[in-house]
């Protein structure tokens, strides 16, 4: 630090106020430093003021340079080494005045003052528009007034007193969402960091501000984001959650119903007219219910204990196969990548776990008719899960082009795994995109929605299910997913193995059973 400080001011000077140009603070040396003589006047004056000008003109590259010489290089904590780790309730390592780029700021001149405003005006107003490569994505701040607004001196303070060499030593800052982003480099675990900064900022300000600590999509770089949180205030709907989660509800509770009758698969209006007859769709109905109800149950257990707020689930309704699980909005923000990765893989292990043992019942467990679901043998190509495990159990009685008797239990939890793994797809906010995020980061997950919309795109040339859900994902759920309080602390691979276990099934479940059923003989057969 001191052989910058001796760099840095080896190459500047300290000026004397000139009332007829500016008031600057410093100034280049030149090679002909000492034929300059601030008594002169004519022609060395006018050259003197030219020099000064061209100095004032590129100010913003002084700045930057100062920066660049005093910016601490690489991300390791070199006070961590010497065990002198400062606590999080010390402020910041104050900068040396030299050291401060906004010191190295040239003070404007009384005659440049209208151009001077009118550069920072048109900077300023580029750096406002927030490109598509957001780093604080899925978020629709309020309409923000003055009083909402970061003020200079919060600016200054955050700066100052929030920020320091042993956490985020800022670089640059530019307003950002009704805040500001600062850019710089991360010190330390950024875990540690986040909360060093978290609690300074709590001490000078309370709970005014949310800290954000990302990374930037366009050069995979940490910032960190400052907005007030009153910005961040979920906006009102005019009709009730509730109300309208109760609606879908019953129209997906319909759509089992009638999922489960074959008699009225033919004729979907006619229900209406054989209300009765929606009574035999009651056991499969609830079994594939029971299903869901588990993966909701999942989340809302983990999301409780970890203290993040669930809306009320939207089950959204499926002609084909029932339902397609349902949409849960999380209210609040969420802390860190590992959080969301419990959250997002528990609704999918609980109901993957539930729908395979009611699955392997099934088929073990006779009909109760004698009869059960006669079905042809190709259903099972249909998945990869069910076909190799129905192949692994039944054996040579599973042939090609030959019927089958079922457990109708079998395709009531088939239905079940079917509703999870659709729901694992790793695409915008459903479960699967959100444990790629968690897992892999935002970019990643990103690309991996994109190809999963494309290969769903492909697959709905050949299934309607796929074309509904393509749909489905690309008007409601295609993302981006809400920002997290700190997006860069990678789980723990405990929880990535669980995560990627669950991507692992929903591509087992998902993808169709390639291999020919074979055997010795061709017979019905019930279990």
């Amino acid at each position: 630090m001191n052989l910058a400080v001796a760099s840095f001011r080896g190459n500047f000077g300290v000026l004397s106020q000139c009332s007829s140009c500016c008031s600057l603070q410093f100034q280049p040396f030149v090679a002909a430093t000492s034929s300059l003589n601030f008594g002169q006047t004519g022609t060395s004056r006018r050259k003197k003021d030219l020099k000064l000008e061209r100095v004032f003109r590129k100010r913003e590259t002084l700045v930057r340079v100062t920066e660049t010489q005093t910016e601490p290089e690489g991300n390791d904590d070199e006070d961590n080494k010497e065990g002198k780790e400062s606590s999080a309730d010390d402020p910041p390592t104050k900068i040396p005045t030299e050291l401060n780029s906004q010191s190295t700021v040239v003070n404007e001149a009384p005659g440049n003052e209208e151009e001077n405003k009118a550069q920072f005006s048109s900077q300023d107003g580029d750096k406002l528009e927030v490109s598509s490569g957001s780093p604080l994505p899925g978020v629709n701040p309020l309409q923000l007034d003055d009083s909402m607004r970061l003020p200079k001196e919060t600016i200054d303070i955050l700066r100052g007193q929030v920020f320091g060499f042993d956490t985020f030593f800022v670089t640059s800052q530019e307003p950002y969402e009704g805040g500001v982003l600062f850019k710089g480099n991360l010190r330390g675990k950024p875990a540690t960091s986040y909360e060093k900064i978290k609690t300074r900022m709590e001490n000078n300000f309370g709970d005014q501000y949310k800290l954000f600590l990302l990374t930037n999509p366009e050069d995979d770089k940490p910032v960190a984001v400052v907005v007030p949180r009153r910005s961040l205030e979920p906006e009102t709907t005019a009709v009730p959650e509730w109300f309208a989660a109760g609606s879908f509800g019953l129209v997906a509770l319909f759509t089992l119903f009638l999922r489960n009758v074959p008699a009225l698969q033919s004729d979907l209006l006619s229900a209406f007219d054989n209300l009765e007859l929606l009574k035999d769709g009651l056991p499969g109905a609830l079994v594939t219910a029971l299903v869901l109800g588990v993966h909701e149950l999942g989340h809302i257990l983990v999301a409780n204990s970890l203290g993040i707020k669930l809306g009320v689930p939207f089950f959204v309704p499926s002609w084909q196969i029932g339902s397609f699980g349902a949409i849960t909005r999380i209210k609040n923000i969420v802390a860190k990548r590992e959080d969301l990765l419990k959250v997002a893989a528990a609704g999918p292990l609980a109901g993957f776990s539930l729908g395979l043992i009611l699955f392997l019942i099934g088929l073990f467990v006779p009909p109760s008719d004698g009869i059960g679901v006669v079905v042809d043998a190709s259903v099972f190509h249909e998945s990869f899960l069910a076909g190799g495990i129905a192949k692994l159990l039944l054996g040579d009685a599973l042939k090609e082009g030959t019927s089958i008797s079922l457990n109708p239990l079998v395709i009531w939890a088939w239905a079940g795994l079917l509703i999870n793994g659709i729901n694992s797809i790793p695409a915008g906010e459903l479960d699967g995109g959100k444990i790629a995020f968690s897992i892999w980061g935002r970019k990643t997950a990103t690309r991996l929605t994109g190809a999963s919309i494309a290969l769903l795109g492909l697959s709905a040339l050949f299934s309607d299910v796929a074309f509904y859900w393509v749909v489905l994902i690309f008007f409601l759920q295609r993302g981006p997913i809400a920002p997290l309080a700190e997006e860069i602390t990678v789980p723990d691979d405990k929880y990535v193995s669980l995560g990627i276990l669950v991507l692992f099934l929903s591509l087992l479940v998902c993808l169709p059973y390639p291999f020919a059923f074979t055997g010795n003989e061709a017979m019905m057969i019930g279990l």
